[in-house]
């Protein structure tokens, strides 16, 4: 039986996981297709390969496809979020002078660091990121918006190399996706000061992405990565299969970095700097728990109104967001999807059983640092 090649695209981060185990542990082969995974150097250059039609489909940071079709920066095109690959897992840190500058501070608590980082008397401090539309700047701008204007400057560093560009002070600060702020830390030349899930506690971070029109045109192979990607991250969330999952992510052909690097991110244990102890942070990357996978509408216009969209504008993001194609291609194979496609995001301060198709769900916290709530209207279609 012949399989279709379906051409994936990947940063290496710890959370492209989803697309490497679903090729390395069979489950895209038990759906009919094969998956060659194409390492990309840059987001830039991920975001254009997909655009251009040489990948079917990839692993983006959640805000680059609803900027993509906004058309806002580098190529337009119409791209679709078919799930949410990954929830959470990245850090912020500084280097070590910046570090000592700002004092002993609990971790995680981002209303303390915010309060220090605002006393600092360098400005502006130059914040690494990995890409301007990314989860980590509007993070980083939702949290800083106190802050004086041209306190904070943004520097794009790709995430591989964002070790070398603290070490060499092109940046003071970074927000990056794990293993690069763990790397950092091994490399003793900066501090994790907290994560991604301090200032949003569940934010959609990655998403499986595809062309609106090639989603149009292939509709078996669409749902048969959607079904393998949802086994792979319900696989990847199993706690005895992380050691395996460490192993298997580790490798050359995948990210080729040792396990010790990897294995922080998978299992919540992040060591803030050299030779301190591991403290460990709930939920810090989330696959498939917790309704993780699932694209929701609120989440979309949550970020297109973070990049200044106009309510047109959000309305055109929630469409991206693809909720009938998840309903669609998932119920069959047993999925506990939500009656709802939206929510007030922010709003859940604990364990939360929600309606849903098997009557099992339940959200975890997702409040803001700052206890806000984000609401909307919901779109009459839905």
């Amino acid at each position: 039986m012949s399989r279709q090649i379906l051409n994936c695209g990947y940063v290496p981060l710890v959370d492209c996981a989803p697309l490497i185990i679903a090729k390395e542990l069979g489950f895209a082969h038990e759906e009919g297709i094969e998956l060659n995974l194409m390492r990309q150097p840059s987001w830039s250059a991920l975001r254009d390969m997909l655009a251009l039609g040489h990948l079917d489909a990839a692993q983006m940071l959640s805000p680059m496809p609803i900027a993509m079709s906004l058309g806002m920066g580098g190529l337009s095109a119409q791209i679709d979020s078919l799930m949410v690959l990954s929830v959470n897992g990245t850090v912020f840190g500084a280097s070590k002078a910046i570090a000592r500058e700002l004092g002993p501070l609990p971790f995680g608590d981002a209303t303390t660091l915010l309060k220090a980082l605002g006393k600092l008397n360098k400005r502006p401090i130059r914040i690494g990121i990995p890409f301007p539309f990314s989860m980590h700047r509007l993070l980083l701008s939702y949290w800083t918006q106190t802050l004086p204007d041209g306190a904070v400057e943004t520097v794009t560093v790709p995430p591989p190399r964002m070790a070398d560009a603290v070490s060499d002070g092109h940046v003071d600060a970074f927000w990056v996706g794990e293993p690069w702020g763990s790397a950092i830390v091994q490399r003793d030349v900066g501090q994790i000061l907290m994560t991604g899930p301090n200032v949003w506690g569940f934010a959609p971070e990655k998403v499986l992405a595809a062309r609106h029109d090639w989603i149009e045109e292939n509709p078996i192979p669409t749902r048969s990565l959607m079904r393998a990607i949802y086994h792979a991250g319900r696989w990847l969330d199993d706690e005895n299969n992380k050691p395996l999952a460490v192993e298997i992510l580790a490798r050359s052909e995948h990210l080729n970095l040792s396990p010790d690097v990897i294995d922080p991110a998978l299992t919540g244990h992040l060591t803030p700097h050299t030779n301190g102890s591991p403290i460990t942070a709930s939920r810090f990357l989330v696959f498939h728990d917790h309704c993780a996978s699932f694209p929701w509408r609120s989440q979309a216009a949550w970020i297109a109104a973070q990049l200044g969209a106009d309510p047109a504008g959000i309305d055109r993001a929630k469409q991206c967001w693809r909720t009938d194609l998840y309903r669609k291609n998932l119920s069959s194979i047993g999925a506990d999807i939500p009656s709802a496609s939206e929510k007030i995001e922010g709003a859940i301060r604990e364990m939360t059983p929600v309606p849903s198709s098997r009557a099992r769900m339940i959200l975890a916290p997702d409040a803001f640092f700052d206890g806000r709530t984000f609401e909307f209207t919901p779109n009459k279609d839905e």
